[in-house]
């Protein structure tokens, strides 16, 4: 078999950076270290070129930060200000629970509205937009009706924290929700959980007798295998949730029995443990490997590149390591609460919607879904070309990322 080429690597925030020479201008930066409501902490830091803006833009993904984003500049140029979010568990599945970070997010709104900021947008970039609507829905809500537990259980108090709501939104490159992207991605053909390697080879999506072909070529997949494919995605999900709610409540178990007096040292360990678990073989969406399927500008490949085994048995990749808690609160398609399927509808604010023509995330079906399920009549939907982080398909184009900054411009601009 021949080396598969590389391709151009975007997971998580990779070549989402702004251009250093887009930024050659005065501006000032203003960190900020926030109390939330959880008693946890915050970091934002907040660009501004006159110190007098009226229009602030918040920034925010609920895994990766980057301080410097590529629409930064552009909102800047609007005569806006910008204030950049980084999460209180940068990095890091095992602790994230998107209830709680919506705490993170509450902490920098009503910060901002102290700030004296008349108006506040939410500009959420790939998983940002999922962590953005998530918030949305729940602020828009009466506090009595905001959710109370994790899918894991834990106690979240949202109903008593204040949760200033969003004037508009922004959603650029965004993904149905990171629970959602792994539904799309997760493989499959995974027969025994404690085993990467091992394979179902009627539903092996690297197998050329299914339709797979070396990248930089387009694999060819059966409807038929699609069909049987998804439904043995949504199956694995289903495994995965039903293990992770197993181990929650054997640990409430033990809790409780300790609470009922039992203080024995096996018991104590039972109701402290918290298992980390290994989820391989998270990067096999059959349409980033067939150019058929929902066809776009993408080229063949992932986010991880064109080399599927590398992304798939490697180290690195989506939802890697989990606890129970992060996983059914994060990353399964079925027990998340931060996806637009579930947040959309009660979004009742001005949304602009940008996707870009070769996204390898967001896929044109995912992207009329996501507009769709916008619960507002306010909204609008642009398309421009470059890839998930806006980065040029074609060399010597304009990238995707200086077309979305002016649609983001021209939004800022228009009057509300």
């Amino acid at each position: 078999m021949s080396q598969t080429p590389k391709g151009k690597v975007t997971a998580g925030l990779r070549g989402a950076g702004w251009n250093p020479q887009r930024m050659d201008r005065p501006f000032t930066t203003r960190p900020f270290s926030l109390h939330t409501a959880d008693n946890q902490r915050t970091l934002g830091l907040l660009y501004a070129q006159t110190g007098h803006e009226k229009t602030v833009v918040c920034l925010m993904h609920p895994r990766e930060f980057t301080g410097t984003p590529y629409l930064v500049p552009d909102v800047l140029d609007a005569g806006c200000a910008a204030y950049v979010q980084a999460p209180r568990s940068i990095g890091n599945d095992l602790r994230l629970e998107h209830e709680l970070a919506l705490l993170d997010v509450a902490a920098s709104m009503a910060h901002l509205r102290s700030l004296g900021f008349e108006r506040i947008v939410l500009l959420g970039n790939s998983g940002g937009a999922g962590l953005y609507a998530f918030y949305t829905q729940q602020a828009l809500r009466a506090p009595e009706q905001r959710i109370a537990r994790t899918p894991g259980g834990r106690p979240v108090d949202l109903a008593g924290a204040h949760m200033p709501a969003p004037d508009d939104l922004i959603f650029v490159s965004p993904h149905p929700g990171q629970g959602k992207l792994l539904m799309n991605g997760i493989d499959p053909s995974v027969s025994d959980e404690h085993d990467p390697l091992s394979v179902d080879a009627a539903l092996d999506p690297f197998d050329a007798h299914n339709g797979f072909v070396t990248p930089p070529a387009s694999s060819h997949y059966s409807p038929e295998f699609v069909s049987r494919y998804r439904a043995a995605q949504h199956a694995r999900i289903e495994r995965l949730d039903a293990h992770a709610r197993a181990i929650l409540a054997t640990r409430a178990q033990a809790r409780k029995q300790m609470k009922e007096g039992d203080t024995s040292v096996h018991t104590q360990r039972r109701a402290a443990h918290t298992p980390i678990t290994a989820i391989w073989r998270t990067d096999a969406d059959l349409r980033c490997w067939d150019l058929s399927l929902d066809p776009s500008d993408r080229v063949v490949g992932g986010l991880w590149g064109r080399d599927p085994f590398a992304s798939n048995w490697g180290s690195v990749g989506f939802a890697r390591m989990v606890t129970a808690e992060s996983w059914l609160s994060t990353w399964s398609g079925i027990s998340s609460n931060a996806s637009f399927e579930k947040c959309g509808p009660e979004i009742q604010v001005p949304s602009l919607v940008i996707e870009y023509t070769g996204d390898q995330a967001a896929f044109p079906s995912d992207m009329a879904a996501i507009y769709a399920s916008i619960g507002t009549s306010h909204k609008r939907r642009e398309r421009v070309r470059g890839n998930h982080h806006g980065q040029a398909l074609a060399e010597g184009e304009e990238t995707g990322q200086v077309l979305a900054g002016r649609l983001v411009q021209q939004w800022l601009h228009e009057p509300r």
